[in-house]
């Protein structure tokens, strides 16, 4: 990779691939930290599906992954959690097609099993005793907070912002933080060690997710037929699932 990596990006290979084989039989994947369960789990069927073929995803911020592309980071595929990373990448030639929206997402609140501190909307967010966890705003999840903030009337009082919202729901399951808003997706990828609190200015926060074969990719058939497979009914089954809505 000719970009360098941001120390908290997830390199997931899904499957046993090909390890080491030729550049036309190896996917590379960029996409948003909150489709990191769905994903791998997608990689690894389209691997089934064509024996072979590895594909390789790299998972982290939306706007890292951006700028990683942006600056010749070796990419044959970009799926976004917000459209506006995405159309940093399209608006500098960086996609070999339209992007495309393949699924929606919209924010919860996450506190750890049982609720401990007692938290029961937005509002717990404004206060100074609590301990809060968002994502920073120059990230899809945390644009997305900040505008279901704005929605509410509510001035945040976060502890900690982090880069992915992965990052943040690790503090909930931890115990460190009493609340967060990640994505409702994370939730119920955490099974019972947190849970989500939903919140009416949520319909104010819904991310759309584009997705796009790369202009530069090593492998351009297979970053179309990725993208195709994600799109596929098998991919909108896996993303429903997840916890995703239909675009």
């Amino acid at each position: 990779m000719r970009a360098p990596a941001l120390a908290a990006l997830l390199v997931v290979v899904a499957g046993c691939g090909t390890s080491g084989g030729a550049a036309d039989e190896r996917v590379t994947v960029f996409a948003a930290a909150s489709l990191t369960e769905v994903f791998t789990r997608l990689a690894e069927d389209f691997e089934a599906a064509r024996p072979g073929v590895e594909v390789v995803v790299n998972f982290g911020g939306s706007s890292a992954l951006a700028r990683q592309i942006g600056q010749g980071a070796p990419a044959d595929v970009f799926a976004s959690a917000a459209p506006a990373d995405m159309a940093k990448v399209a608006d500098a030639g960086g996609t070999a097609a339209a992007p495309v929206t393949f699924a929606r997402n919209r924010l919860t609140i996450a506190v750890p099993a049982g609720n401990p501190a007692g938290v029961t909307g937005l509002a717990d967010f404004a206060d100074a005793d609590a301990k809060i966890a968002l994502c920073a705003e120059q990230v899809p999840c945390g644009a997305a907070a900040k505008r279901a903030f704005e929605a509410a009337g509510v001035t945040a009082r976060p502890d900690t912002v982090e880069q992915d919202v992965k990052a943040v729901l690790t503090k909930v399951r931890l115990g460190e933080v009493d609340a967060a808003l990640v994505y409702r997706t994370d939730v119920r990828s955490a099974g019972g060690e947190v849970e989500g609190i939903g919140f009416p200015e949520a319909d104010r926060a819904v991310n759309d997710y584009p997705i796009a074969p790369l202009a530069e990719a090593r492998n351009p058939a297979g970053a179309r037929a990725f993208v195709d497979f994600v799109r596929s009914d098998r991919g909108r089954a896996a993303l429903a699932e997840a916890g995703f809505d239909a675009p």
